[in-house]
């Protein structure tokens, strides 16, 4: 059995400028129950607005985009580097519009008490309520090479910071 604690933030002894090395899965349900997710390893942890917060940005296209845009909350979940070479690496590649890539990439979905969905098969997992969204937009963009060379398509990201409401960490 998978069993995890709650701790404070602090006690989640992650480094913020280490978090592109520990990939994460982007976690949300719809009401109708259904569940989405997506890897990722862009994004941060800070303080704004005096509250600790996670940014986390997703491309319009993303499925997963649907899944956060109608939650109020949802997860980052981090995994042991084993999970990242097999199944955060498949979750990256497939989208949950083509088929159940969570049940195909051996993962299983927990819900916490109200209903926000994390994987069983992390090392730890950040309970995160969106307080602001925006889309990137080409003209406020300083340096035009970050365009060409993470924009060709112009699928700008849409950026979301998200109050960090619970953390909790493998026993």
């Amino acid at each position: 059995m998978n069993s995890f604690k709650v701790v404070k933030t602090k006690e989640a002894s992650m480094d913020a400028f280490d978090l592109k090395n520990k990939w994460m899965l982007v976690t949300a349900a719809k009401s109708d129950g259904s569940v989405n997710t997506m890897t990722a390893n862009w994004g941060g942890l800070g303080i704004m607005w005096n509250k600790e917060v996670a940014y986390v940005v997703i491309r319009p296209q993303r499925f997963t985009k649907e899944f956060v845009d109608e939650a109020t909350t949802f997860t980052l979940t981090f995994f042991a580097e084993d999970y990242k070479k097999k199944a955060l690496t498949y979750l990256g590649k497939v989208s949950g519009r083509d088929e159940d890539k969570i049940a195909k990439a051996g993962l299983t979905i927990c819900k916490d008490e109200e209903g926000v969905p994390y994987f069983a098969e992390a090392e730890s997992v950040f309970f995160v309520k969106k307080l602001f969204v925006q889309p990137m937009v080409a003209e406020s963009f300083l340096d035009n090479e970050i365009i060409s060379q993470w924009y060709p398509e112009g699928d700008f990201h849409h950026l979301y910071i998200a109050e960090v409401c619970k953390v909790m960490i493998k026993e």
